[in-house]
């Protein structure tokens, strides 16, 4: 499985990837968890809104931080 926490670095995008990693860790998953943060990369990913997180290349949070609980649900 692999997640990516996509994002320039802002606060936002910092607490998306903390909740992210919670969440994984709660679920007992094996992921690979990958920042991406340079601007080229997010706009070859096709994202128009930060910060998002994609599930193995599909995009399923977008424009938003949910609670460790919304992404628990999310990666379940």
């Amino acid at each position: 499985m692999e997640i990516k926490v996509i994002g320039e670095g802002c606060e936002k995008c910092d607490k998306l990837y903390e909740n992210t990693c919670q969440a994984v860790s709660e679920l007992g998953l094996k992921a690979d968890i990958v920042k991406v943060e340079d601007l080229m990369d997010i706009v070859r990913l096709g994202v128009l809104t930060t910060p998002s997180v994609m599930l193995d290349g599909k995009l399923i949070i977008s424009g938003r931080v949910p609670k460790v609980k919304d992404i628990v649900k999310l990666l379940s």
